[in-house]
């Protein structure tokens, strides 16, 4: 059966779902420290995770047999466990964090069999640690599971999304003041707040979100997929697999799947952006055009451990924005002058695809035509059609209404045009290198498709300028780092006009 949709681990095992085992992390960590923390994207099995170091913690042996931990694991210790789940709230409104918290640990001292007289938060929660670890004679294991959601969804309303901030850094600073009574920790979720402004009393909770031995903590590597999942693989393209949904990458060795693309691909036999498709990014498409990132700039980003590390209310890097989201991943680590630097791409054809339509939708008056016209792209590339193609950039600039431009400053940086280009060849699925570099410079945009290769160069012009963009590619040799394939070069030089917001030469050369 395939866990579509479970996030408890005892529903998981006793109906007898699909289980990649990762409890072999969990020893891992119970042993080597105390206090953890794990950012990762949604719908990559942070709760199902949570879920399991419960009923481990709890001794439920019987849901462990046949797991690797089982036969390590000292199933006479009982914990209690105290569990903190923000996922199903609202926290948007001012006054619901504070009842959602009062509500969660008046639940777990019923649970528990037990009262506290506290009237604060987090009076409450440390007298319900104490109380819980001397009935039990066993220290607790705390569990907080989307521990940032309150500040995420109050980011529109930075007063509020401060507001509770500084209510869970008062609740999470009990941690540190009980640790006399608890006997472990994990916090888990989207992104990771600075621990200046959220964790400054917790300063010794580790950080294992970029450590390479837990990378696959959370997510399916390729050996899940061929092992656990081998049944469901006839039928399907492996290859395609691979290219649709591999690709997410924590500096381990091993790069992973997202959880519940491969579970609905599995149950519907088709590719699709199904983890996408879950959360329309609208947030993350309106902070991309109000800081006037060109979309070509997205799959070679770069950005160091700290930046990628931080995100607050105030100001996020756009490095970390889609980092921590899951829109991009690490590529290649750098290292050189004491710093590591990570190169940042998209992970795989689900996100670089559906991200560049939002982006092209945003990009583009929802009035236009484009996304009717850029399906045909496939076609004139195919056909080495580039009269067709020069007619149909001109046909997509072309429909975008004068006032569009007026209204819209994104429209007048020059990157605009190479990324209304870019992201119409991205949305459709074609492989793309961006600022594709060679020994004597980087062209603009690099496509392989039908057996060729076409290296395109973008300018936005005033008046006739003196270097073409044809020029360009010719004269530094762009071609040349191809020639080795064997295969077609087709050199594409395209420049726009300011003044007439169109295709003002389109020059094609064979090389």
């Amino acid at each position: 059966m395939l866990p579509i949709g479970i996030q408890t681990f005892r529903d998981l095992r006793e109906r007898g779902c699909y289980y990649v085992d990762k409890t072999n992390y969990l020893a891992s960590l119970v042993a080597e420290g105390k206090h953890y923390f794990l950012s990762r994207p949604r719908r990559f099995g942070k709760s199902l995770l949570v879920d399991t170091l419960k009923e481990l913690f709890e001794g439920n042996e019987p849901l462990f047999r046949g797991t690797a931990i089982h036969d390590g694991w000292d199933w006479s210790v009982r914990r209690p466990v105290v569990r903190l789940d923000f996922s199903n709230g609202n926290f948007s409104v001012q006054g619901n964090l504070e009842s959602n918290v009062m509500e969660q640990l008046a639940a777990a001292e019923r649970r528990a069999g037990v009262a506290t007289e506290y009237e604060t938060a987090p009076g409450r929660f440390a007298s319900l640690l104490e109380t819980l670890a001397k009935e039990a004679g066993q220290a607790v294991a705390v569990l907080v599971d989307e521990y940032d959601k309150p500040m995420l969804d109050a980011l529109d309303e930075p007063a509020l999304a401060r507001a509770n901030r500084g209510f869970l850094r008062g609740l999470y600073s009990t941690i540190k003041f009980s640790d006399a009574h608890i006997a472990f920790t994990l916090f888990t979720g989207v992104t990771k707040f600075s621990k200046v402004s959220l964790f400054s009393d917790l300063n010794n909770l580790i950080d294992i979100t970029l450590e390479g031995e837990y990378s696959a903590l959370c997510g399916y590597t390729d050996q899940d997929i061929d092992t656990v999942f081998g049944d469901e693989l006839p039928g399907l393209d492996r290859d395609a697999i691979r290219d649709w949904y591999n690709g997410y990458h924590w500096l381990g060795e091993e790069r992973v799947y997202n959880p519940y693309d491969i579970l609905l691909l599995f149950r519907r036999r088709r590719f699709g952006a199904y983890w996408f498709e879950t959360a329309t990014p609208s947030f993350l498409v309106d902070t991309l055009l109000e800081r006037g990132v060109a979309t070509p700039d997205l799959d070679r980003m770069v950005g160091t451990e700290a930046l990628l590390s931080t995100f607050d209310i105030d100001r996020t890097s756009t490095e970390a924005l889609l980092f921590q989201t899951g829109y991009l991943t690490i590529k290649h680590e750098q290292t050189g002058d004491g710093r590591t630097r990570y190169r940042l791409g998209y992970p795989n054809r689900e996100v670089r695809q559906s991200l560049n339509e939002h982006l092209l939708n945003a990009l583009l008056p929802r009035t236009s035509s484009a996304v009717v016209q850029r399906s045909s792209l496939h076609d004139l590339l195919q056909a080495n059609d580039f009269e067709g193609l020069e007619s149909q950039l001109r046909a997509i600039f072309a429909a975008i209404p004068h006032q569009w431009h007026t209204r819209n400053e994104i429209a007048s940086y020059e990157g605009y045009y190479a990324s209304v280009v870019y992201s119409c060849f991205a949305a459709e699925g074609f492989d793309i290198v961006s600022e594709d570099s060679s020994s004597r410079g980087r062209a603009d945009m690099t496509i392989r498709y039908n057996g060729s290769v076409y290296v395109f160069e973008f300018k936005v012009v005033e008046r006739d300028a003196e270097h073409t963009a044809i020029a360009q590619l010719r004269d530094r040799g762009y071609a040349d780092k191809y020639r080795h394939l064997g295969v077609p070069i087709h050199l594409i030089g395209v420049e726009f006009s300011r003044a007439e917001r169109n295709v003002a030469a389109f020059e094609v050369e064979t090389a």
